[in-house]
């Protein structure tokens, strides 16, 4: 606080970009060694000292950055000589690359297997610990959030008692609650994310919760999600009515695709790199708790706006569910594929099998070239006589997706394609494997163990080609898929 009366002041007509200010602030942290909060809590802090200070966005559309209206650098402050690409460049330094923290924890509400612990104030050592192991598999953080579209009408009238500030507002608050939803992740505190939901949606139990609780100290549940704060800056009628109209319910959907993309890809950089189960599971529950926590937040919120949210959030559960599972599978599979004994067993059974019965039997369905498949053949024996390493099984795997996609790039029908490929792929290797068990190979469980690691696998490089493909992130696509099939279950 004293750092920011030093060397910022309250003036009429002018702004600073929000950018701007919280790379002083980490600058100032940098150099006296501090942590810095998150760029959700440090605009709460702004605006606590500087009261009446605004948040607006300036620029063209599609150009514009998020700025604070009614604050300036002291004429006398040495950020002045700080330019702004200095200011980029010291944020990106190895240096600064830490992950930022929430301001503040809520004692005794988060373990880091993403449910309840019972150590009270102390946090426990051991627990500490392996949060800090778990720590270093995550993927780099450093860049934050992607852009956000702006949050455009297009020509759509507003409704009624709505302002086009207050399309500003929301945009700028939904912006910081994805920030703040980041944060809480990569501290791996899941459980905190309910408490978030709650409080932007304004659900009844987070007033419920400070009228019971008057007591209570600040916590990180208010840091990162003060009710008060949220209906002085969107009043809670707007919000129902801005969550009907169309624009908004786009950006919303828009903006949590890209924030459940970044999120998958910080919990598993690398779906076939060895983590801990522990962290694995804390993965696992956290998945498993989303779409209820989601679902039971949404209960007062409109219909159009809750079936968008639970379905991106349906999309990002199930993608947590398939990567931690291709996860498990790989490293089972590593084994495997480094016993040299059982590779020969494989070979010896592989070398059994009849594939000319095989691609007679399959070509009905499937259709495809007699050349390519027996190519795959020879392709797959010799890669397995070599006892490549996973990793190298999956650059073979991506070749093989690439061989059969590649008469379909830049067409409409690629992602068409791309599942028929599927569905081929998975057919051949059922009837390799029915093979097998017929002639009660020894090696049948390596070769089972195999197809389910390379069955996931292969759905995976689909899943993100068809994303390239149509220029939408694999959380976006799987969004698409699940909000079409019926019975998808939706908040009530």
């Amino acid at each position: 606080v004293q750092w920011l009366l030093e060397n910022y002041e309250t003036a009429e007509g002018v702004s600073l970009p929000r950018s701007t200010l919280y790379n002083h602030y980490l600058t100032h942290c940098q150099t006296h060694k501090l942590d810095p909060v998150n760029a959700a809590s440090f605009g709460k802090l702004i605006r606590s000292v500087f009261l009446g200070l605004r948040t607006r966005r300036l620029g063209t559309r599609g150009n514009s950055k998020y700025h604070y209206y009614g604050i300036r650098i002291k004429p006398s402050s040495p950020l002045n000589a700080l330019t702004d690409d200095a200011q980029v460049a010291l944020r990106q330094s190895p240096s600064t690359q830490k992950r930022l923290k929430p301001a503040s924890r809520v004692d005794g509400v988060e373990g880091v297997d993403g449910y309840p612990s019972q150590g009270g104030t102390n946090v426990d050592s051991a627990q500490q610990s392996q949060h800090q192991q778990h720590q270093q598999y995550l993927g780099d953080i450093t860049q934050g959030l992607p852009d956000f579209e702006d949050l455009d009408p297009k020509g759509t009238p507003l409704p009624e008692g709505v302002l086009e500030e207050d399309l500003d507002t929301f945009q700028d608050m939904y912006r910081e609650h994805c920030e703040a939803f980041l944060d809480v992740v990569v501290n791996l505190q899941f459980a905190l994310v309910e408490s978030l939901w709650q409080s932007f949606w304004r659900h009844p139990s987070t007033t419920d919760v400070k009228r019971e609780e008057p007591s209570t100290p600040t916590s990180g549940i208010k840091e990162l999600g003060d009710d008060e704060d949220n209906e002085k800056r969107l009043p809670k009628v707007k919000l129902a009515i801005l969550c009907e109209y169309e624009p908004v319910v786009a950006y919303v959907k828009s903006c949590d695709h890209l924030l459940y993309q970044t999120l998958v890809e910080v919990l598993i950089p690398d779906v076939l790199r060895p983590i801990p189960s522990s962290l694995t599971q804390a993965i696992r529950n956290f998945a498993k708790g989303l779409e209820g926590w989601l679902a039971g937040s949404l209960s007062s919120v409109p219909k159009k706006m809750a079936d968008v949210k639970v379905s991106s959030c349906c999309a990002f559960a199930q993608t947590l569910r398939r990567y931690t599972s291709l996860n498990h599978l790989a490293q089972a599979a590593r084994a495997v594929l480094q016993n040299t004994s059982q590779i020969t067993q494989m070979l010896n059974d592989l070398n059994r099998v009849d594939f000319a019965n095989v691609q007679e039997q399959a070509a009905w369905v499937c259709q495809c070239d007699d050349h390519m498949v027996y190519r795959f053949e020879q392709d797959f024996k010799l890669t397995l006589q070599q006892q490549n390493s996973l990793e190298q099984w999956a650059t073979w795997l991506e070749g093989v997706v690439d061989q059969f996609l590649k008469p379909h790039e830049g067409s409409e029908n690629y992602p068409k394609a791309a599942r028929q490929f599927l569905l081929k792929w998975s057919f051949y290797s059922s009837m390799i494997i029915r093979d097998l068990t017929l002639r009660s190979a020894a090696s049948f469980g390596s070769f089972h163990l195999i197809r389910l690691l390379y069955d996931e696998y292969m759905f995976y490089l689909v899943e993100h080609k068809v994303a390239k493909a149509v220029g939408a992130s694999p959380v976006a696509v799987m969004g698409e898929v699940s909000h079409n099939i019926p019975g998808v279950p939706a908040p009530s």
